[in-house]
């Protein structure tokens, strides 16, 4: 039998291979803590490039406006007044004429039934610029408008629709015909 006899006043710990991963945990984190510390300032050496950046593109915008503000208030002076309006007009065909009727015939195509027949089209853009399409179709029934008008409603294609007459089948004219406008969402 054997017995263990420790004579010293205070018992005999193993205590270095504790004091090693104390030393090579602290070396990991002080390792960690440089690179924390050198990231921080390389980010703020960034940040404040990119608020640099801001203030110009602010200094920039603000010259912009100014410089849009000065050729407004020339545009409302009255001499320019005529100029500004004759501008508007021409822009305003320019984009009328710019709306494509085989895009509109190619759209309508894809909502309107085999038996319903489209008598007239007009389109027309309102001041915010919306195409709006003023059209009259026929059919031997409600019941194709009446589809027609779902498939429009959710089509991504066009808006609200609105149905703002229709004429009974007479003796001259065998279809029912209904006047129908519908916002056109699509731009050329």
């Amino acid at each position: 039998m054997l017995i263990t006899i420790n004579l010293a006043s205070e018992p005999f710990r193993r205590d270095r291979p504790m004091v090693a991963a104390s030393v090579a945990v602290g070396l990991a984190l002080g390792g960690l803590l440089a690179m924390l510390v050198s990231l921080a300032i390389l980010e703020r050496g960034t940040a404040a490039q990119t608020r640099q950046d801001i203030a110009q593109f602010q200094r920039r915008l603000q010259r912009l406006n100014d410089e849009q503000g000065r050729m407004e208030a020339d545009l409302r002076r009255p001499e320019n007044a005529a100029v500004l309006d004759q501008v508007l007009f021409i822009n305003s065909l320019l984009y009328r004429k710019g709306i494509s009727w085989t895009r509109i015939f190619s759209d309508l195509e894809g909502v309107m039934p085999h038996n319903l027949r489209l008598i007239s089209i007009r389109p027309q853009v309102n001041g915010r610029n919306d195409v709006l399409l003023d059209m009259v179709v026929g059919a031997q029934s409600q019941l194709p408008v009446i589809e027609m008008l779902k498939q429009m409603e959710s089509s991504p294609l066009f808006g609200s629709t609105e149905v703002h007459n229709w004429l009974p089948p007479s003796q001259t004219e065998p279809l029912y015909r209904y006047r129908v406008t519908v916002n056109y969402g699509r731009q050329p």
